[in-house]
């Protein structure tokens, strides 16, 4: 059978899915994150890689491959809120509508660490077109890449969680339906990872030579920034997260870690 693999189309899912370009077990589906958790929601894939505030809204029991996850543990670089005003004035904020785990994430950063809560509004990731609406703008993935240099004072939201809680911070990881992966499908996904892992220089080349940019850059950025582990560590910030996502009623309830075996 073959398994359907929703898959984030940013660079961060490049490592995951590295050996699994040409392995006749899965049918690689890119999208955004957000259009990830659809997918998985409607079953036009089995297995998502998905944002994890999703895996807590759904309304269908899925299961998490055990083992692997995009996560930071300090600054992620590509998950950030370019500010026009003070963080503790801000009153309007554009939320990247590709984003689902990180508009949750600064959500409970303002309020908890800076005092704000104010209005926020969709928008689509352009950052100067999202400042013309809001005083300030949430980006995430491949485009911050473009903005990285930019004057406008930012915060890094992966460095913000782990300095106020000391814990790193999970933002997708895979998740799918019961009975969609079996034992060596599972061992498949690990192993895609490890192969990923092992050849970032040449997924950082490849992505230059695609998209243009630095190799450096993105070499650093898959090797120093984030990685691909869901440990105890991992697991403990998800935990805490999904409470925090609670208690600001940004999720019904704390869900149940419910792992494919």
């Amino acid at each position: 059978m073959t398994v359907g693999l929703g898959v984030v189309s940013f660079l961060n899912s490049r490592p995951l899915v590295y050996s699994l370009q040409k392995d006749i077990r899965f049918n690689l589906n890119y999208s955004v994150p957000s259009r990830c958790a659809l997918d998985l929601q409607a079953r036009a894939v089995d297995v998502g890689l998905i944002p994890s505030i999703e895996y807590a809204r759904s309304i269908n029991p899925y299961q998490i491959v055990p083992g692997l996850a995009i996560a930071a543990t300090g600054p992620v670089l590509t998950v950030r809120l370019y500010h026009a005003t003070p963080l503790d004035d801000v009153r309007r904020v554009a939320l990247d509508t590709s984003s689902r785990t990180s508009a949750s994430l600064i959500k409970i950063l303002l309020r908890e660490r800076y005092g704000a809560d104010p209005v926020w509004v969709d928008a689509a990731p352009h950052l100067h077109a999202m400042l013309e609406i809001a005083d300030a703008a949430l980006l995430i993935g491949d485009p911050v890449f473009g903005e990285l240099n930019s004057e406008l004072p930012s915060i890094d939201l992966a460095a913000e969680w782990k300095e106020h809680t000391g814990l790193p911070f999970v933002f997708a990881f895979w998740a799918g339906y019961a009975g969609t992966l079996d034992g060596d499908g599972i061992d498949a996904l690990q192993a895609a990872k490890d192969a990923g892992v092992a050849h970032v220089d040449e997924i950082a080349l490849a992505y230059a030579a695609e998209k243009g940019g630095d190799p450096a850059l993105y070499r650093r950025y898959l090797s120093k920034h984030i990685h691909f582990s869901l440990g105890e560590g991992e697991i403990e910030g998800l935990r805490l997260f999904y409470a925090k996502a609670y208690q600001h009623d940004l999720i019904d309830s704390v869900p149940y870690l419910d792992f494919f075996s």
